[in-house]
């Protein structure tokens, strides 16, 4: 538990700073977002997990109402699945066109390879759902003012130039998720002080809509 409160802090403390690392909306909104997200229509029975404090819940909340199938049917099979025993690799959402990739291994992004600039990315087309099932995963969200894109792009996936002392960092543990929209450069698998590395960690991707 502790472990748990002490993730929530550090990643409700950075989102207080001046930097923008993802999409910014008219408090409204924020509020509107935030009470549909306590209320809990969008689980469709999913009781496992919850967002990060890190998830955009504004994207969220847009996005669940532009694509409520793909969101219900990801929700739902998440729920009746038991995630440790479905073996790794690529596994299909019946009756959608939705694919779960189930990833077993450490994470891998030292802090000096993000002094080095290695492992950004964003998309334009899909959406990142990340949910760990064991272990603890590091992520880091990129500054949009200092961060700028590569010329390197490869399909639905951009890479960046970003300047390491802005980076957003946090950690992603069992019960929370996380979510990068098209606005969230980020970096995942980011090395972090627990003491081992390895993980069980699903990602799912989402079809972006405009």
């Amino acid at each position: 538990m502790r472990k748990i409160f002490t993730a929530l802090f550090v990643a409700v403390a950075m989102m207080v700073s001046a930097q923008t690392y993802t999409n910014e909306y008219p408090k409204e909104m924020t509020k509107l977002a935030q009470k549909w997200t306590k209320k809990g229509e969008w689980r469709n029975g999913f009781t496992k997990a919850s967002p990060a404090p890190t998830v955009n819940l504004v994207e969220f909340y847009i996005q669940y109402h532009r694509n409520p199938a793909q969101w219900n049917a990801l929700f739902k099979w998440l729920q009746e699945t038991d995630l440790m025993a479905i073996p790794a690799g690529r596994t299909p959402i019946p009756g959608t066109m939705l694919t779960v990739s189930v990833e077993d291994g450490d994470n891998w992004c030292s802090q000096d390879d993000l002094r080095k600039g290695k492992g950004s990315e964003s998309h334009y087309q899909k959406i990142d759902f990340m949910y760990v099932v064991s272990g603890t995963e590091g992520f880091c969200r990129l500054d949009h003012e200092t961060s700028k894109p590569l010329a390197d792009y490869k399909p639905d996936r951009l890479e960046y130039s970003f300047v390491y002392d802005r980076l957003q960092q946090f950690t992603s543990i069992p019960g929370t998720f996380n979510i990068m929209f098209p606005c969230d450069w980020h970096v995942a698998k980011v090395k972090t002080a627990e003491a081992s590395q390895r993980l069980r960690v699903l990602v799912i991707k989402v079809d972006y809509k405009m």
